[in-house]
């Protein structure tokens, strides 16, 4: 078992992949979701031990939902899953970046991408 969150939680992570991972200060970590066959950045979530360990063993995404403070399975109530290819830490320990096949919307909004909302940018010459 686990403490996160001020909570306990099971915790049946691999512990040489949970050695590796450099965690926020309220036990998680960023979690880069793309798509696997455009390479498209589907989306931002986050993740802690058990939502990486249930995300490696089922091969569904799964989240800690920060402001329901719950765990989420993508797709669970909207029908839009992300079946996951790949799940590769950065050199750093503190991001994940995981490849999925992608079911209709990855974006809460309906959007494809949550980053649909391009800002401008002044180019340097």
């Amino acid at each position: 078992m686990g403490e996160n969150r001020g909570v306990v939680v099971k915790n049946d992570l691999d512990p040489v992949i949970a050695a590796k991972l450099k965690r926020t200060p309220d036990g998680l970590v960023a979690a880069i979701v793309r798509e696997h066959g455009s390479g498209d950045v589907l989306m931002l979530a986050w993740m802690d031990d058990e939502a990486l360990h249930r995300t490696l063993t089922t091969g569904r995404a799964t989240y800690w939902s920060r402001s329901r403070q719950e765990y989420w399975v993508k797709g669970a109530t909207s029908g839009h899953y992300q079946f996951v290819r790949n799940v590769a830490l950065d050199c750093d320990g503190d991001a994940l970046l995981v490849t999925v096949e992608q079911v209709g919307a990855a974006c809460h909004t309906g959007e494809h991408t949550c980053f649909h909302d391009e800002l401008p940018v002044v180019t340097a010459s």
